[in-house]
């Protein structure tokens, strides 16, 4: 099987929720594969992107979405999005995503890529490899300093880490029978994985106060793998002092997806200036490109009534109503770009 290389252009991408199941709950109950062709030909045409990384939990969604990305002229990156499974149900759902994304390469355009994400953060989404029930439980374990920095806490993350070891090469053997095109995986930057088994490295690359002084450094450290690096996850909230939060900006939003947890100030800019930011150092870093996240926080939507206004707690570069309204610029969906949108849009107009 013959497999591309990254060559000089840079891949100016953009997450695309289909629908991810958390903790329970889908980030996206309806999805309306019109409304889907229409997004991801906005996301081609006035975002100016050149890829897409669809993810969510529901194969026939991504299977859709994926086609229409091609059809737009994007590459598609096939990000199924297994979550709290353990390791033998996380190969079976991945290796049926191989067959499916393997479909949707077949039929693509020619000059269309399409890659295959096989999976996201697996230490933190799914069961089994450190210590938590739930996902919050997780992150829990994962802020714990006693979890890195003591013999007790260490002891189980090494475990964890071999046994996400076991699980890549097992995940990788089954896609590689079913799916001809290239393969990645999007890492936490605290996850040790054996990039040698994949034709990209791909990593969530989070900014925020704790790791800020060290940021450069890890996305230097990923060039030493001889492969071409990608940013498969990026970006801010909506509300001042969101950049310092970075992957876990979105923890302002509460339980019941009903309030915020305090007062808290919306500023676009925020998001603005950390786009910014993090694209220049990506591009210092020598990354082949990047894909912000996310273009939509479906179920976090812009309210009037700050406490209740979610998007504040959304990566989206759009601002969702659910109170039936449209918006000005796009009169046929309800949502209106925020200042990111354009900010994106002239970065990649831009190359």
């Amino acid at each position: 099987m013959t497999r591309r290389t990254v060559g000089t252009v840079r891949i100016n991408g953009v997450n695309y929720d289909t629908g991810m199941a958390v903790d329970g709950e889908l980030t996206r109950p309806s999805f309306d594969p019109d409304q889907v062709q229409r997004e991801l030909g906005i996301i081609a045409d006035d975002l100016h992107a050149t890829a897409v990384r669809v993810s969510g939990v529901d194969l026939d969604r991504l299977a859709v979405a994926s086609r229409h990305a091609v059809d737009a002229g994007l590459d598609a990156w096939f990000a199924p999005f297994p979550s709290d499974v353990d390791a033998d149900a996380l190969v079976t759902d991945l290796t049926a995503a191989a067959r499916r994304a393997e479909e949707v390469r077949r039929a693509a355009p020619a000059g269309r890529e399409v890659v295959l994400v096989l999976g996201c953060e697996m230490t933190l989404f799914c069961t089994g490899f450190v210590s938590g029930e739930t996902l919050r439980d997780r992150i829990a374990t994962m802020m714990d300093p006693q979890t890195w920095q003591t013999d007790e806490g260490r002891a189980p993350v090494t475990a964890g880490f071999a046994r996400a070891y076991a699980t890549h090469r097992r995940i990788v053997s089954a896609a590689r029978e079913v799916f001809g095109g290239r393969i990645t995986y999007a890492a936490g930057l605290w996850e040790q994985v054996e990039w040698d088994l994949y034709d990209i490295v791909s990593v969530d690359a989070y900014r925020d106060a704790d790791n800020a002084h060290a940021f450069a450094g890890m996305l230097r450290e990923l060039q030493g793998f001889g492969k071409p690096v990608v940013a498969s996850e990026f970006g801010c909230c909506t509300y001042r002092g969101a950049a310092d939060r970075g992957g876990l900006g979105w923890a302002i939003v509460d339980d019941a997806h009903e309030r915020l947890t305090g007062d808290f100030e919306r500023d676009e800019a925020e998001q603005v200036r950390y786009l910014h930011e993090l694209v220049s150092e990506f591009d210092a870093a020598g990354f082949a490109g990047s894909f912000w996240f996310s273009f939509a926080g479906y179920t976090l939507p812009h309210r009037d009534d700050p406490r209740r206004d979610l998007d504040m707690g959304s990566y989206g570069l759009v601002a969702v109503y659910d109170d039936g309204r449209c918006g000005a610029s796009y009169p046929d969906l309800t949502w209106e770009p925020k200042r990111s949108f354009h900010a994106l849009a002239a970065l990649y107009s831009a190359g």
